[in-house]
């Protein structure tokens, strides 16, 4: 299924967006469209638009939830768009990683908006639906705006509020494109074992139980992996570890790798995750 990752700051017109193209896709090409609402999902786990940037954990709670969210949607048949600020360019690469892995398009939505408007137009919505000032200004800092030129954001389509959003552009580039090939650490490999799920299951709780291991002795940081020759950068709490556990497992299942690949795909993904 194509993914349309719709970014930009507070208030920049996002949701707008979302529902043109939904409403494109439904009425001119008659295709299913399922939508990831960032502030839906940060409403369900008990955040408002403020209260999820007050902490770095809630953050990464969401974006961790939007991330499984994707995965689960992804399918042939439906157009999937991410609304939401998606201002990390890391959180869009993970995006196109996943792209890779169920070989489908992708495009990048930028609506761009100069941060004054935005603030007009933030001023102007229903007091629950509002930023404060605080909270839109350290996301406006922290925005990393999306570049063409890097894989991960490209095609990428700027829009301004003056702009009509270009659908049939859109359309092409997801349609019309030959979908991302997987590289590496998404490449489906044949496996002959028969048993690789226990094989798979075995080594991911290994290297979950040395890293926890490290963790009691006091080793947060390049933690390495005895018998793997690997390293993690960075610890994980015990949530952390058995939730990214568990959504590698998933991909694993679905894409088998070669055994031999599974400490190294691991580490990797735990690396990144971080």
């Amino acid at each position: 299924m194509p993914l349309i990752i719709l970014t930009g700051i507070p208030s920049s017109g996002k949701t707008k967006r979302t529902n043109e193209l939904k409403e494109f896709f439904e009425k001119e090409h008659g295709l299913e469209v399922k939508v990831v609402d960032e502030i839906e999902i940060a409403v369900k786990a008990g955040f408002d638009r403020n209260s999820l940037y007050a902490a770095s954990k809630n953050e990464k709670l969401i974006r961790g939830d939007i991330r499984s969210c994707v995965q689960r949607l992804l399918n042939p048949n439906e157009v999937l768009i991410v609304d939401g600020g998606n201002y990390i360019k890391g959180s869009r690469y993970e995006f196109h990683c996943l792209s890779k892995l169920y070989k489908t398009t992708q495009c990048t939505v930028y609506c761009d908006l100069p941060v004054e408007a935005a603030w007009l137009l933030n001023e102007s919505k229903l007091p629950d639906e509002r930023y404060t000032r605080q909270t839109f200004d350290a996301l406006v800092m922290r925005y990393e705006p999306p570049d063409s030129r890097c894989r991960w954001d490209s095609p990428l389509f700027s829009v301004t509020p003056e702009d009509t959003i270009p659908l049939k552009d859109i359309y092409e580039s997801l349609f019309m494109a030959k979908a991302l090939k997987p590289n590496l650490s998404t490449q489906t490999a044949p496996v002959s074992s028969t048993n690789y799920l226990y094989e798979l299951d075995k080594i991911s709780q290994k290297i979950v139980d040395l890293i926890i291991a490290a963790h009691q002795m006091g080793v947060t940081d390049d933690i390495q992996l005895p018998g793997f020759n690997l390293t993690v950068n960075r610890g994980l709490n015990t949530v952390q570890l058995t939730r990214l556990r568990r959504q590698f497992l998933t991909y694993s299942k679905m894409h088998q790798i070669e055994i031999n690949q599974i400490p190294q795909l691991f580490v990797q993904y735990l690396n990144k995750s971080v």
